[in-house]
């Protein structure tokens, strides 16, 4: 269960980021605070969009789908079953994939760095790590039969 609620919270930091990039591709966000860094060589380069989209866009989404993932897995109903782990870590291996690719870009074609976007890297590498060893722990029991608490006992 901590591990969903450790996913749920980075996929919404995550989420933010992205939406705070998204935002600034869009022409609603203004100018990039950046500090040091080259983020609006990062932001208005090619590599910015994807098939048609800006890249910010799949950052909110994907993070927005593995947040909601996150929040249903953790339902009482839900606790026990291990496909939700495997989900999460599915759809944050897909995220940092692509970040990988991203980061590629940014060093070895841009030749500049985002301090935004290596944030976003590093929330879903967190996020991965945090999924895939989640999947190496048991289930979680919520039969109360199966605790390991003593039941009370007729006299």
């Amino acid at each position: 269960m901590r591990s969903r609620q450790a996913i749920a919270l980075f996929a919404l930091v995550g989420f933010f980021v992205a939406l705070y990039l998204w935002l600034h591709a869009l022409g609603v966000g203004g100018t990039l605070k950046c500090g040091t860094g080259a983020c609006e060589t990062v932001q208005t380069s090619r590599w910015a969009v994807f098939l048609g989209l800006p890249v910010a866009l799949y950052g909110v989404v994907g993070y927005l789908l593995i947040f909601v993932v996150a929040v249903v897995a953790l339902r009482p109903a839900a606790l026990a079953e291990r496909r939700w782990n495997a989900l999460l870590a599915g759809l944050s291996t897909i995220g940092v994939l692509f970040t990988a690719w991203l980061t590629y870009l940014e060093l070895f074609v841009i030749h500049a760095i985002c301090r935004w976007c290596v944030g976003s890297a590093v929330i879903i590498t967190a996020t991965w790590i945090v999924a895939v060893l989640s999947l190496r722990s048991p289930a979680l029991r919520t039969d109360p039969a199966a605790s390991p608490l003593p039941r009370d006992r007729p006299a």
